[in-house]
């Protein structure tokens, strides 16, 4: 919920930025170069990478977090905003006017600008996934119709003839910034299915992103990032995406609870033109992609890996969360409640690390599936959100159980994280996508 991230899938979904997004994805775009933060569709997980302590100083009042906000900025500010709206939390009124005031006159988004006094021009990246997040936080606050549909106007002018989005605008589509636009459309009361081009909707472009009967057997039902070399290759960060873009959600799910037992589907492949059919429509690839992600989750102990190189056997909390999500909005809330209790046991300093995105991620998991941000793991999610940024307009409920001591957190999350560090500028970011897209998962 982890880039820039979404640029380069390493920042931004996330995952942590993002990471649903391309934010802490295009951390690693950053990391790998322009190139290929042209071709992710979130935040990077560069953009949160320390900023040195004299430029910190001078990020400005509103902005959550206190790392490099270039690549993310836009990204992990509406996470979070939307988070705490979620979570019954009315936000800083300076952090509003902060998201707000980096939109161009046009419309659109980039991931930071640093004096939104001057008007953005040919040299601004204007990026879907930093504008999509942002409308999706913008509509859900309200007062900000005029904003919402501005942005949304530059989104349509933008969609690619297939009917998607790239991250940046004359790239390919990908699935991760075709989804977070449909997330997007959705909050602003648009009807995805009606927003096309060349006679394509978004839909159109997503299910194509979708692996089917033809792929090997474990890898049925997934859906990759874009073609490489013409090929799908499944990756787990665009398949938690992709689901809830197919179901028309964005990264706000009503909570599915654990006793909400739809059981997963595998996508059919029992032959004949009705399992072709079936593929096209975009619920059913949704119910694939979910049950992609069931499978893999319980093969890897019910936490998705990272594809970010040099990270090995390493966890993605960010993408974890991300796919907690996805089940939650296809209503297979059992299914969920597995990775959610690992997220509980593993996620504290992944999140303390990664910052306002990590949080928000989490606490958007939480509530799909039905348990308290307020007391996940011993922990107050909303609470330490809150403390990445200005303090809400409103107070919170407090947390239904007292949080563990620090030496307790440390012990639970020591396991996992020793060697976090080694890949943590590569895979954070803002998140609902920030698992690196570009790459395969590795399942």
């Amino acid at each position: 919920m982890a880039t820039t991230a979404s640029q380069a899938s390493l920042a931004p979904r996330a995952s942590t930025a993002p990471t649903f997004a391309a934010l802490a994805r295009r951390a690693a775009a950053a990391l790998a170069g322009a190139a290929v933060l042209c071709a992710a569709g979130a935040p990077v997980a560069a953009a949160d990478s320390p900023a040195p302590a004299a430029q910190a100083s001078k990020l400005p009042d509103g902005l959550y977090g206190t790392k490099d906000p270039k690549f993310d900025g836009v990204w992990r500010q509406s996470l979070a905003l939307l988070a705490q709206r979620t979570a019954g939390v009315r936000p800083s009124v300076t952090g509003v006017d902060w998201l707000a005031g980096q939109q161009c006159s046009d419309g659109a988004f980039s991931a930071y600008r640093a004096d939104p006094a001057t008007a953005c021009d040919d040299k601004t990246m204007r990026d879907t996934n930093q504008t999509g997040a942002a409308v999706q936080a913008l509509a859900a606050l309200g007062g900000h119709d005029d904003a919402v549909q501005k942005a949304v106007k530059w989104l349509k002018s933008v969609q690619n003839d297939d009917g998607g989005w790239p991250s940046m605008s004359g790239s390919p589509s990908d699935a991760n910034s075709t989804s977070v636009v449909i997330g997007a459309l959705k909050a602003a009361g648009q009807k995805p299915e009606s927003v096309q081009k060349g006679g394509k909707s978004p839909y159109d472009a997503l299910v194509t992103f979708q692996l089917g009967c033809d792929a090997k057997e474990g890898e049925r039902g997934a859906f990759a990032f874009q073609p490489e070399d013409g090929k799908l290759a499944p990756n787990a960060d665009a398949t938690a995406a992709a689901v809830l873009g197919g179901l028309g959600d964005g990264f706000v799910v009503d909570p599915a609870g654990k006793d909400v037992n739809a059981p997963v589907k595998p996508l059919k492949c029992d032959g004949g033109a009705a399992d072709k059919d079936a593929r096209r429509d975009p619920k059913q690839a949704a119910e694939g992609g979910a049950a992609y992600l069931a499978a893999v989750l319980g093969a890897n102990g019910q936490h998705l890996k990272s594809a970010m190189p040099g990270a090995g056997d390493q966890p993605d909390v960010g993408n974890t969360a991300d796919a907690v999500v996805a089940l939650a909005a296809g209503s297979h809330g059992d299914a969920a409640q597995a990775p959610l209790k690992w997220l509980e046991k593993n996620s504290a300093n992944w999140a303390k690390e990664a910052g306002p995105a990590a949080y928000a991620q989490l606490v958007l998991a939480a509530h799909a599936a039905g348990a308290d941000p307020r007391s996940f793991g011993g922990a107050d999610l909303v609470a330490q959100l809150n403390a990445t940024g200005p303090k809400p307009a409103g107070s919170s409920a407090p947390s239904a159980a007292p949080e563990k001591d620090a030496q307790n957190q440390d012990e639970q999350n020591s396991g996992v994280w020793w060697i976090f560090g080694i890949v943590f500028v590569a895979s954070i970011g803002a998140g609902f996508l920030l698992s690196g897209r570009r790459k395969k998962s590795d399942v």
